[in-house]
């Protein structure tokens, strides 16, 4: 004799199943958008645990950075240190949070 699983229960664990799969909007890395006007100062580049995951582009960035020794008091410009950073940078090539380009002059936030 074998037991039969009741019809309904089969689709209500099918549907619970196939529903864990699905993305939702509600996923924490689904919602992660990075004001990158708020990116500036001392900078730290790392390999692991930053803060937030850059890719270096030539063209159309989020965000132009130009590096600086000192006064890293408005977006886009950066103090690379070793030390006390004010965030962790992991340059990266896939799944960026955010884009740059390193520039001369201008920098800042893409119009």
């Amino acid at each position: 004799m074998t037991r039969l699983i009741p019809r309904r229960l089969k689709a209500t664990v099918f549907l619970t199943l196939a529903l864990g799969f699905l993305p939702c909007s509600s996923h924490p890395a689904a919602e992660k958008s990075v004001d990158v006007s708020k990116i500036y100062g001392r900078i730290q580049i790392v390999t692991s645990f930053p803060d937030y995951k850059a890719k270096v582009v030539t063209n159309f960035p989020d965000l132009r950075v130009k590096t600086v020794e000192s006064f890293p008091d408005r977006p886009g410009r950066w103090q690379i240190v070793d030390s006390f950073p004010d965030y962790k940078i992991q340059i990266v090539n896939s799944f960026p949070d955010f884009t740059v380009q390193f520039v001369d002059g201008f920098p800042g936030v893409r119009p």
